[in-house]
């Protein structure tokens, strides 16, 4: 049968993901695997549809679609989002509708499962027959037993499709009720106080709910506000995955565009940053892939530590639960404080004016008195896949990082902490004990709480 692989890695064929693709193709020479490296060459599919035009008519001569791509932050790469809203804006939906598709990724499965989630969206939403996915960690394919997980992924993905597999459905397409505009007036403006807030947007002229979103809420605030559009940047292109920055934090587009200077001059020096967006197949646009990518340079450490944070959506927000989820991480990650998210959607709750009234005095509230709400486990676990790489073997690219983590005190392995190794063997022991057995579940009640007592006195 007859497989495209839509290759989401920038580095072409020279990509990890790839090597995974060729493997499957090496262990099932009866089927044809045809590669083409869409995020590498999007420049040129998006001058000349001709060329864009024949990979579709590939698509529609298929079997089934591979969907193979590495991760870049919390997603996949701006360029491969780029090649599928394309999908849309070019009308060629119907040559992907009742194929069978699948998913292979790459990473340090730091978030593989919001790309994946995003990617089975599109899929249904494309109306194909999705099959699944694998999920590599990097050097996965140097061991046996992942070798041969692998096979039996593409063994289930041939057979699917062989057998004309049944898939439920597990994504609803999200439907948009925007609000009624023109959105009243601020009645009230909330002072900056002197704080520095930068909008940074992609709204283009059409794109009136968005529009009207960041012209409420900037009428809100009585202070200077910047608003920047992401398409009058001076961005040359999306991040390469070169890991040039891992050295030095010195991307290897310095000097050639102006993004880095823009990010840290401006988004770094912000107290307040407001990122709005309009939803273009389920996640903010591929503009907005390509900032959060090019912020790569600062590599895995936290580059907005402090900032208040909100995002403006244009879009039905609330039937995208993922959208929210991959934000919230990021957020949290950074060390932030991620103070709310409003849509112009219709959701039977309290009115847009009044939300961006909100979001505004609690932005500047937040601002002042510095207030970073605690992390979850969103934040937590993403941070210690980081510490636990970047220790084990990537700090041999990721040096800046390395150099980062160990002045912020990120490598905070509680193994390496002798006195409680000592206390908790200790404490192993004793509470095998017979006798302290019998005991322990009404003991440990009160011994829980009372380290707390004393902090509770002097309350």
């Amino acid at each position: 049968m007859k497989i495209i692989v839509l290759n989401g890695s920038p580095k072409g064929p020279i990509s990890v993901t790839m090597q995974y693709v060729e493997y499957i193709a090496r262990r099932h020479p009866e089927h044809e695997l045809k590669v083409f490296h869409v995020a590498q060459k999007i420049h040129g599919l998006e001058k000349d549809p001709e060329r864009f035009d024949e990979i579709v008519q590939e698509v529609r001569s298929a079997d089934g679609v591979l969907w193979a791509f590495p991760l870049y932050i919390l997603l996949v790469s701006s360029q491969y989002k780029h090649f599928i809203e394309l999908i849309r804006e070019r009308k060629a939906a119907d040559a992907f509708q009742g194929r069978y598709a699948a998913a292979l990724s790459t990473s340090i499965n730091f978030y593989d499962s919001s790309a994946h989630a995003y990617i089975r969206g599109i899929s249904e939403d494309l109306g194909m027959k999705y099959l699944g996915f694998y999920s590599a960690n990097m050097h996965d394919l140097m061991k046996a037993e992942e070798r041969r997980r692998l096979e039996l992924f593409a063994e289930d993905f041939f057979i699917g499709i062989s057998t004309q597999a049944a898939t439920p459905r597990m994504y609803q397409p999200p439907k948009h009720r925007p609000v009624r505009l023109p959105l009243q007036p601020a009645t009230h403006r909330v002072s900056t106080g002197g704080k520095r807030v930068v909008i940074l947007t992609d709204a283009r002229p059409h794109q009136n709910g968005l529009l009207a979103m960041i012209e409420r809420f900037t009428g809100g605030l009585a202070g200077e506000v910047e608003v920047h559009n992401l398409y009058d940047l001076d961005i040359k292109g999306g991040c390469m995955g070169c890991l040039r920055c891992g050295f030095d934090n010195r991307c290897a587009y310095t000097g050639k565009d102006g993004f880095t200077d823009f990010y840290n001059f401006t988004v770094k020096q912000a107290d307040v940053i407001v990122f709005a967006g309009a939803v273009v197949d389920r996640q903010l646009s591929w503009k907005w892939r390509q900032f959060f990518d090019r912020s790569f340079f600062n590599c895995h450490t936290p580059s907005l530590v402090g900032k208040q944070i909100a995002f403006l959506i244009s879009g039905p927000l609330s039937q995208l639960p993922e959208l929210r989820q991959v934000y919230e991480a990021w957020m949290e990650i950074q060390q932030s404080n991620l103070v709310g998210f409003v849509s112009d959607e219709v959701n039977g709750g309290c009115g847009i004016e009044e939300s961006l009234d909100s979001l505004a005095t609690q932005l500047i509230r937040q601002a002042r008195s510095g207030y970073i709400r605690p992390r979850t486990f969103l934040g937590i676990a993403g941070m210690k896949v980081f510490r636990d790489d970047i220790w084990g073997g990537l700090r041999i690219v990721f040096r800046a990082d390395h150099k980062a983590y160990k002045k912020l005190g990120v490598y905070d392995f509680p193994q390496n902490k002798i006195g409680r190794r000592i206390l908790v063997r200790l404490g192993w022991f004793i509470t095998g004990l017979p006798g302290i057995r019998k005991h322990f579940p009404r003991m440990i009640k009160q011994q829980m709480i009372q380290p707390f007592q004393k902090v509770l006195q002097k309350a």
